[in-house]
Order: C-alpha cells, then structure tokens, then sequence
C-alpha cells in the first residue's frame, strides 16, 4: 500500500477519541480563520476557505465552530499564523514533507527537528525532497456516488487530469490552475466532494521494510500529534500486513 494516502486511514482510525477529535477541530478551525484572512471570508469567493470548510464538514465539525473561526479572521485579536513547509527523510530513505501554521516558528521547527532525530531520520532544507512530489489539486468523492467510467467521464469533462477509484473513494487529479472550475463542474454533477483542496503527490513511492515502516509511520504519528502541523505527505509503501497490525 501506498504510504501518500494509507497512513491517514491508520490515523484516522485511531482517531476516535474525545482527545484527539478536540485537536483536529482546533487544526481546521486554525485554517479556516487563516484562509478567511487571506481572502474574503465567502466560501463561495474564496478557494482556500472553501477547501478548508469541506475538510471541517468532512470531520463532521459543528457548523457553529465553523463560523466561528471564520468571523475570527476579521477580530483584531485574532491570532497570526505563518505558513511553514518542512522537508526531511525518514527511515528507509523516503522523503517527508510537513506543512504548519504556526505563531511561533523557532518552536515548530525545534519539534519537527526532534520527531525526525527520534525517529531516525533527518530534517533537510526546504526544497530538498519537494521535487520528487508534484503539487496537484485534489477532489474526493465517495465510492458510491458514480462507478468509475462514469467519473472518469465526467473529471475529463472537467478538465481534470486523472482519476483514482479505490474500494472507497474517488479522488480527481487536477492541475493547480483547474482545481476551483474542475470542482464546480463535478459539485454540479454529484454534489459537494468529501474534500477538494491542493496536496502535494509522490511521483514514485518507496517500497519498505515493516522495521522501517513502523518508524515512519510513528514518527507520522508524532507529526500529526503536533498542534501547529496541518498535514504530513510521504512516498512510502508498507506492506498490507503492517497495516492490519497498526490499525489493529
């Protein structure tokens, strides 16, 4: 199994508790406000919010909370928070990248650098390992909306540039320039997407070990833990039986 999408499945099993619910909420929430800032606080005007208000209804997090942090964008007391992309190796060579919002940078930098030295890997320059992800839009429909040939009709139409069905979702791939109208093609089509959003794609993965693979995926385990990280991509594979074990 591929480790781009994989790993989050784990995590996002494990994820059920009240604890770790509360943080993800708090994550979105941060998004939301900063996206709001960046543009107008209208999902409908504003790409990045409406990504970012997908992903919250996604979790199922309250409509009040969402509104919340939207009007918090617009508050003079509201935080300020800096975009930061980290990039490292893990165990086993594969490439790791980390994305933050973070109101203090030095803090971020010192806990990812300690995630990767526990782990076994090594924090690296921005731009290092970039190069070996490309940076795509992303839409995820469920399965059971369409069978395959018909939303692989209907993204071509869209002007999307691929399409990935597995067991249980669909995910479009489109350009950084197409995601928005893509979105609005498909929205009309099939309703509101699970999540539409950019996300940075492995060009080729990197096949493991279970030892190094347990590694990685603790040391993503530590990384998505962490308050100021939004999300974590790498181009790893792990074997199905791994997998069975992590989430069991």
């Amino acid at each position: 199994m591929a480790g781009h999408s994989q790993f989050k499945n784990i995590m996002h099993k494990k994820g059920k508790q009240d604890a770790i619910r509360s943080k993800l909420f708090s994550k979105l929430a941060r998004e939301i406000t900063v996206a709001a800032k960046m543009g107008l606080p209208d999902p409908a005007m504003n790409a990045r919010l409406r990504a970012a208000v997908l992903a919250a209804r996604a979790e199922n997090m309250p409509k009040d909370n969402i509104e919340r942090a939207i009007k918090k964008a617009s508050g003079a007391e509201g935080e300020t928070y800096d975009e930061v992309r980290y990039e490292g190796y893990a165990p086993g060579g594969v490439a790791v990248i980390v994305e933050a919002l973070t109101d203090n940078r030095n803090r971020t930098a010192g806990e990812v650098r300690s995630y990767f030295t526990k782990a076994g890997g090594s924090l690296a320059e921005t731009g290092a390992v970039s190069f070996m992800f490309d940076r795509v839009g992303s839409i995820v429909y469920d399965r059971k909306v369409a069978d395959d040939d018909t939303m692989l009709e209907a993204a071509i139409e869209a002007g999307a540039d691929d399409v990935v069905s597995g067991p249980e979702e669909h995910e479009v791939i489109t350009s950084v320039e197409t995601l928005a109208e893509a979105e609005k093609a498909l929205e009309a089509k099939f309703g509101e997407p699970l999540k539409a959003s950019l996300v940075w794609r492995p060009q080729n993965t990197v096949a493991v070990d279970d030892e190094s693979g347990e590694k990685i995926l603790r040391l993503i385990g530590l990384l998505e833990d962490n308050d100021d990280v939004q999300n974590v991509t790498a181009n790893f594979e792990i074997s199905d039986a791994l997998v069975a074990r992590m989430q069991g």
